[in-house]
């Protein structure tokens, strides 16, 4: 049994500075597309990230200052990376919590914007962790029989997820051949902003977070609109204001 594609995935890795959306940047992507016939095309670049990369991140993924010092910066990339995976639903390991989130941030940052609205979100390490509980590596030797070398080289690990998924569609019939019968048994079909600030329940978003939780979003823009300028100045990700500001834009069309 092998996955049946209806358009292009992208498999996409990134390397960063470290591991917070709103403040930390992108040294190095890897997208590893897969057409619809099999056919497999990669992109890799090397990032500047326009701040210091610390030390312990670089003892992590091996990238230095020094090696990103002429790369582009992001917003110098950001059209090339957009085109390429445009047409593509978008997959990777612990990528709906990081990659994609890390990735949708820089976009805002550049400037452009970057709709994910009309493509399915596929993460590997999400149906890994409902079967067996393991990490990157171990998923790698249990449903590819190989050993990760390399790990952390952003090429070599969204290779990596590609075949662990490859892999998981021959032993889970359960899951299905598709890319939404597996996004759809992941339960991560329905992301409202990456941060998870708020989430859907029966198709109406509410807060998942601080002393609003539980309450429709629209019902709290209602009735204490100060609320949305609170978190428009606060520490929260570009992509969850962004969402925030389409709930209230679609909030004040009702009226």
């Amino acid at each position: 049994m092998k996955l049946q594609l209806t358009r292009p995935i992208a498999f996409i890795d990134l390397e960063t500075t470290g591991i917070n959306i709103s403040t930390d940047k992108i040294v190095e992507i890897a997208i590893v597309k897969i057409a619809i016939d099999g056919s497999k095309i990669v992109k890799r670049k090397l990032i500047n990230p326009q701040m210091p990369i610390p030390a312990a991140s670089s003892e992590i993924h091996g990238i230095t200052n020094e090696m990103v010092k002429d790369a582009p910066t992001f917003k110098q990339a950001a059209n090339e990376i957009k085109q390429f995976i445009d047409n593509c639903d978008l997959a990777g390991y612990n990528s709906n919590r990081f990659d994609i989130p890390m990735l949708i941030e820089e976009f805002l940052r550049a400037g452009l914007e970057f709709n994910v609205d009309d493509k399915k979100l596929l993460d590997v390490q999400k149906v890994f962790h409902m079967m067996e509980q393991r990490t990157l590596g171990a998923a790698y030797k249990f449903y590819c029989n190989k050993q990760l070398e390399n790990a952390h080289s952003a090429e070599v690990d969204a290779t990596a997820t590609w075949e662990i998924l490859e892999a998981q569609v021959e032993r889970y019939a359960q899951i299905g051949t598709t890319v939404e019968s597996i996004v759809k048994f992941t339960g991560e079909d329905d992301i409202v902003d990456f941060a998870r600030r708020f989430i859907k329940e029966n198709g109406v978003e509410i807060f998942n977070f601080g002393k609003h939780k539980g309450k429709p979003v629209t019902q709290v823009l209602k009735e204490e609109p100060q609320y949305y300028d609170w978190m428009m100045k606060g520490d929260f990700p570009m992509n969850t204001k962004q969402k925030l500001t389409e709930i209230l834009n679609r909030t004040l069309l009702r009226k």
